[in-house]
């Protein structure tokens, strides 16, 4: 078993950590400042002049689009193995990955396009989303129902000629809110009466089709992460070409467990990095503030939690490789039960190691002053997004037990006599 990086990964992380540290550390602050001066003036989702000023010096360094797979658009893709190191790089700061055109919602869009979409599609809209020209959003998730079990969905996609007429609400359709968001993912029923696994359908819906409307913006946990943001978006007779189906009627399902697993692994990868983040906020806050005559971090309580957050992020680490790696070499169906697992373990791990964090802090740890309020709110909504902790568990339960099935019931043995 090799845990060494390839040459390339090892070069590419020296490059991503160098650009991390002369331009995203340097301007957190400035990048904080201009959100809050557009929320003054009135619109806190206007695209922030930073990213864009950064983004054209990550193409020029080779720091691009890094998380799509090798293809015909992407002949230098990564796989997901040697993606992870880096997205967990990018993961230490949120807004990070967008300079890098490695953000979601557009990541898991693009993938979705590369893999299902037609070349008449992927021209239109793949082509400037990988150039980082406009940004896109997924509609999934809605109100009325409990989605984490996408069979519930209820927005119906309706053929009408050659046409599809959409109808139906949504919420948490993150980038919704952006100006550059220009396209839409939109998951609906075509067929309410097939197999409850083929009644839903994917189909790609331009922003400025009328008949749509962003009803408003949502919080998590009072932030509303502009200018990015999720928002709940009205669907009302949306008329849109029969060609902009993916795969077909009824496939929208098995496009959702496609991209899901890309989508998943990214979250936990990025998550790595946030805890390794706030844990490097606290042992340096310990370590130079004094309580009860002593430096916090040589307390006890203090060195044990940071002793165990550190297992813990190992811990983690190396089981999302290992699905990475699953992901890579037998796919994501094969790799189901991991994908499960690093979904449920990284944004526990990450919420426990921050929480330590912000208990080390004190009450500034729950001010916006140092991160850790915003980094926590992050990690608890990603118990949810891309499914919740139960629906995960579920599933790997279930996995395991069929597993073992084949061996029928334990049989008891015969009673042990000590020879004493």
């Amino acid at each position: 078993m090799d845990f060494e990086y390839s040459p390339r990964v090892k070069q590419l992380r020296e490059q991503l950590m160098a650009f991390m540290d002369e331009h995203i550390y340097p301007n957190e602050a400035r990048y904080h400042q201009e959100v809050e001066a557009n929320r003054r003036a009135g619109d806190a989702f206007v695209p922030t002049k930073v990213i864009e000023e950064l983004k054209p010096k990550a193409r020029a360094a080779g720091l691009w689009n890094l998380f799509l797979p090798k293809s015909e658009r992407v002949p230098e893709g990564l796989s997901n193995l040697e993606y992870a190191p880096l997205c967990e790089i990018m993961g230490r700061v949120h807004w990070a990955p967008e300079v890098f055109n490695c953000a979601a919602p557009d990541t898991g869009n693009m993938e979705t396009l590369e893999r299902y979409a037609s070349e008449e599609i992927k021209r239109q809209w793949l082509d400037p989303l990988l150039a980082g020209e406009i940004r896109s959003a997924f509609a999934m998730t809605e109100p009325a129902v409990a989605s984490s079990d996408a069979t519930n969905i209820s927005s119906r996609i309706e053929r009408d000629g050659d046409h599809y007429v959409i109808n139906g609400r949504k919420w948490w359709t993150s980038g919704a809110n952006d100006p550059r968001c220009k396209v839409f993912i939109f998951m609906g029923k075509t067929d309410p009466g097939a197999n409850r696994h083929q009644q839903q359908s994917m189909i790609v819906v331009p922003a400025d089709t009328p008949g749509i409307t962003v009803m408003r913006a949502l919080s998590v946990f009072g932030y509303d992460d502009a200018p990015h943001g999720h928002a709940e978006v009205d669907f009302k007779d949306v008329r849109v070409p029969v060609g902009n189906i993916l795969l077909g009627e009824g496939r929208g399902f098995e496009i959702a467990q496609g991209r899901l697993g890309p989508g998943r692994i990214h979250h936990c990868m990025r998550l790595i990095g946030l805890a390794e983040r706030a844990l490097e906020l606290m042992c340096r806050r310990t370590e130079h503030r004094v309580a009860f005559g002593q430096p916090v971090a040589t307390q006890t309580v203090t060195l044990e939690r940071i002793a165990e957050a550190r297992i813990m992020i190992e811990q983690t680490r190396l089981l999302t490789l290992k699905t990475a790696f699953m992901m890579d070499t037998v796919g994501n169906k094969e790799a189901r039960r991991e994908i499960a697992m690093i979904k449920i373990a990284a944004p526990n791990m990450a919420c426990q190691v921050v929480d330590w964090a912000i208990q080390a802090f004190g009450g500034g740890g729950t001010s916006n002053d140092f991160g850790l309020a915003a980094m926590y709110a992050t990690a608890r909504l990603l118990r949810l997004a891309d499914g919740p902790d139960e629906v995960h568990r579920n599933q790997l339960g279930r996995l395991e037990v069929k597993r073992h099935s084949p061996k029928g019931p334990v049989e008891p043995r015969a009673p042990y006599t000590p020879s004493w």
